[in-house]
């Protein structure tokens, strides 16, 4: 997944050089995987190429002599590029950086949109469950959010974020409400719940790279709120009600310079080494939340 990205970073970077079929670099990120690129999603403002779909390649494989596509392969990827501080494009990406620093949303950006309308098209053509989405940095909050668009319509695809940024004016402004609310939730959460939440329903897992010497994305990693989650997570299984899920890989090397521990090449290097937490993601539980909790107008009534 992690080469798929690089795949569309290259991409980008081969238009803005002026780079041929023959010279271009994007190809060998996803030729020898055997498979193809079937379309690049074009940022209408400059021009830029900030996300791609690739499909398996069956032809491909047939030459290589195989036959059939791997077990957990997907049948199409579509990928999410971060911020490129190049002349070209920096504009733009900067531009929805600040939008996610300030509202922890992209829904605002003409990224979003055309992403979220091509993850319907190959999840209406293949089906969800062989489908996949991963993106990088700004990439990866693209990928995460219109994912979790499409789980708020019950459709679930799996996702591969890389190094998601977890840093936000939003966030801050809401831990420091969560902190003035403590009182009120402890007093709210002994009175009897009139919520009630979709039978069944059926939790979105996405998984979260994160490299621990990464200050972007430390937050998903800090142990406080860790902590605080396990205590949610026991409410909320006292009380039988579903709680957001997460698989949280972690990077961990020691000190590393930010471009080292944000780059995306640490996630195929031969050497790297994965420990994999579950449930143990404060941010991500509070992002996921509002999927696994009917909004007023839809509970069912209380039984009295």
């Amino acid at each position: 997944m992690a080469c798929f990205v690089q795949a569309v970073y290259l991409l980008e970077l081969d238009r803005q050089e002026n780079r041929t079929n023959q010279t271009a670099l994007a190809p060998q990120w996803w030729i020898p995987f055997k498979y193809k690129l079937v379309e690049t999603l074009i940022d209408e403002r400059d021009g830029s190429i900030f996300g791609a779909i690739f499909e398996w390649d069956r032809a491909a494989a047939l030459i290589d002599f195989v036959p059939v596509r791997p077990s957990g392969a997907p049948k199409a990827v579509l990928a999410f590029r971060g911020t490129l501080l190049k002349t070209p494009t920096i504009r733009r990406d900067i531009e929805d950086d600040l939008r996610f620093l300030a509202w922890e949303s992209l829904k605002g950006s003409v990224r979003f949109s055309s992403g979220l309308k091509a993850l319907r098209s190959i999840s209406d053509k293949y089906g969800s469950s062989k489908i996949c989405i991963a993106g990088h940095s700004l990439g990866a909050s693209f990928a995460h959010q219109v994912g979790r668009a499409l789980a708020e319509d019950g459709t679930y695809v799996e996702a591969h974020l890389f190094n998601p940024p977890s840093v936000s004016l939003s966030s801050g402004l809401k831990n420091m409400g969560e902190k003035v609310g403590d009182i009120w939730k402890r007093f709210r959460s002994r009175l009897p719940s009139t919520a009630e939440t979709t039978p069944g329903l059926k939790q979105w897992v996405p998984h979260l790279y994160i490299n621990n010497s990464d200050y972007i994305c430390c937050y998903y990693t800090d142990a406080n709120q860790a902590e605080e989650l396990k205590v949610e997570k026991a409410n909320a299984k006292s009380t039988n009600t579903p709680c957001a899920t997460d698989k949280l890989y972690v990077l961990s090397k020691g000190k590393q310079k930010f471009l080292e521990a944000h780059g995306l090449q640490q996630w195929w290097s031969d050497d790297l080494e994965l420990q994999m937490a579950l449930n143990n993601s404060k941010l991500i539980s509070k992002q996921l939340k509002s999927l696994y909790t009917l909004p007023p107008t839809e509970q069912s009534p209380s039984k009295g």
